[in-house]
């Protein structure tokens, strides 16, 4: 059984017998999964259930709820069966407190550094996009206060357009640099570990604009590639940089290489004019920089460097 499955149905088996305990605050309970972990995302497989897998759910609530009736709550459900449908929940310590109990301010402090909504454009910069993928997968139960899942709602409208065109300058400069200018310097010199460096930092850059331009976050490396499965626009190029990810590090396939490189960047830079980003025709992705940055209109956003990323 995949782990979300099994929350919801421990949840449907044992939620309501949590919320029976605390008359009054019925509705002041929401329901669900949401956070790290493959279950998370429904990535999870019988590889995934070595760890951090079993029954369970996430139970948030206001700081208010949490200071009238918090620690009785996680008594409550710590006092739930630890076996559910022949399984049995097992933690680590890295995995301590993904389920159960948890204020909502102190869910989004975790992944955004805020309590809520980032305010400003420099917020949102600072969050990492892994995080706000952790901060917006999996499901909500059930939430009749409504409050975790209007901030939920706010974070999945995706980055404010000064910080994703931000983003995209940063991404297209890194891939035009490390793709597209050092990688066949470096493999012309016979510099094979530069070479490979670069490749290591063009394929993320590539990638995360990728998801950019989809306007989805880009989760941990692990599932980075996963996550792409459902892409309406930038499916081709990933199926290219998958292929860059398949060539060993020997002179051979430097020419290959190339050309997928500069195919993933034109692919980018089509889709850049379309969306409106860039009104520059050259495949070279360092061209587009004026235009995505010129089109920025907080200072604060426009003034930084080009490649300035908090990721």
């Amino acid at each position: 059984m995949k782990g979300m499955e099994l929350a919801r149905a421990y949840f449907n088996e044992y939620g309501g017998q949590i919320r029976n305990r605390f008359p009054g605050y019925e509705n002041k309970m929401a329901f669900g999964l949401v956070g790290e972990g493959s279950q998370c995302y429904g990535y999870d497989d019988d590889l995934s259930q070595d760890h951090d897998f079993g029954p369970g759910f996430c139970l948030w609530i206001t700081r208010d709820t949490a200071r009238a009736i918090g620690a009785d709550l996680q008594r409550a459900y710590e006092e739930l069966p630890r076996s559910f449908m022949g399984y049995t929940r097992q933690e680590t310590p890295e995995g301590a407190g993904r389920m159960g109990v948890i204020p909502i301010d102190r869910f989004y402090i975790r992944f955004t550094n805020v309590e809520g909504v980032p305010s400003s454009n420099i917020e949102w910069l600072r969050i990492p996009e892994r995080f706000l993928s952790i901060a917006t997968n999996g499901q909500v139960f059930d939430d009749p206060e409504g409050v975790f899942t209007s901030t939920r709602r706010a974070l999945m409208q995706f980055y404010p357009m000064d910080v994703l065109r931000k983003k995209l300058a940063a991404r297209a400069a890194v891939c035009s640099q490390s793709g597209q200018y050092n990688f066949p310097r470096c493999a012309q010199r016979g510099e094979r570990e530069a070479a490979w460096l670069s490749l290591g930092e063009f394929v993320p850059a590539a990638l995360s604009a990728c998801y950019l331009l989809e306007r989805k976050y880009m989760p941990f490396y692990k599932w980075a590639f996963r996550g792409t499965s459902d892409f309406t626009t930038m499916g081709g190029t990933v199926s290219g940089l998958r292929q860059l990810l398949a060539f060993g590090n020997d002179p051979s396939s430097d020419v290959q290489k190339q050309h997928i490189i500069e195919s993933v960047c034109s692919d980018i830079a089509r889709e850049l004019n379309r969306q409106g980003f860039s009104n520059t025709g050259d495949a070279f992705l360092q061209s587009h920089l004026p235009s995505i940055m010129g089109g920025i209109t907080d200072p604060q956003i426009k003034g930084l460097h080009v490649m300035a990323d908090c990721e």
